[in-house]
């Protein structure tokens, strides 16, 4: 990977693009350049880490197994940071990430990575910015997991693929009906029914894997209203 790569590649963050070029370069000599197949594992719970995930591109899916069963905190689309607090905090994976899509993947040395922090206002002050969001993405989250029936969950996570993931009204959806399940805070036969149900009501088209949001304003309702 040379600098000229680092420079103009079209997948940097906001955070690196504030990086010098004697910056860059350590970049370059501290990043490695991965490819996974969807399915492939990048990181384990509770493994050792010493690196900062970038996903240049690619679908993730974030999940942590408890003690019943495993449950997916997000889907994370390149380009985004991946295990900052956990490395920088912890230096254990408290979560796993698997590719849902053939994913790229540069894996960053820590010690780079806070030598950045440390010297780099501008730098510094994107990743706490992207820290906020994600956080705040998750009170969000949590909030709705709690206080949001079965269908609103389902609801909101099909808007989440359409506006956030694939941008359109139609698209296959990367997840199988147990990880649907996970996602959402549902069982696979609650999933398999409420879809049954929005398909029934014409509020999607169900075919397989594949979504078609027919009645975007009811599924925003339904979402909306839990």
């Amino acid at each position: 990977m040379s600098l000229d790569i680092c420079k103009t590649c079209s997948k940097r963050s906001a955070a690196a693009k504030h990086l010098g070029d004697d910056e860059l370069e350590s970049l370059r000599h501290s990043c490695v350049e991965v490819t996974f197949a969807k399915g492939d594992i990048i990181f384990k719970q509770n493994a050792l880490s010493s690196n900062i995930i970038y996903i240049r591109s690619g679908l993730v899916k974030v999940h942590i197994t408890g003690p019943e069963r495993e449950q997916i905190m997000k889907i994370a689309k390149g380009p985004t940071y991946l295990g900052v607090p956990t490395t920088v905090g912890d230096k254990i994976n408290n979560y796993s990430a698997t590719a849902l899509s053939e994913t790229n993947v540069c894996f960053i040395d820590i010690s780079v990575f806070k030598r950045f922090l440390a010297t780099n206002n501008d730098f510094s002050y994107e990743i706490i910015i992207d820290l906020c969001k994600n956080e705040l993405g998750h009170f969000q989250r949590c909030v709705n997991q709690l206080q949001k029936h079965s269908p609103g969950r389902v609801a909101e996570a099909l808007l989440f693929f359409s506006d956030e993931i694939f941008e359109k009204n139609k698209f296959i959806l990367p997840l199988d009906r147990n990880e649907f399940g996970d996602l959402t805070g549902n069982s696979r036969e609650n999933v398999s029914r409420i879809l049954s149900d929005f398909n029934r009501d014409k509020l999607i088209r169900l075919n397989g894997k594949e979504i078609e949001i027919l009645n975007m304003k009811l599924l925003r309702q339904v979402s909306k209203n839990g």
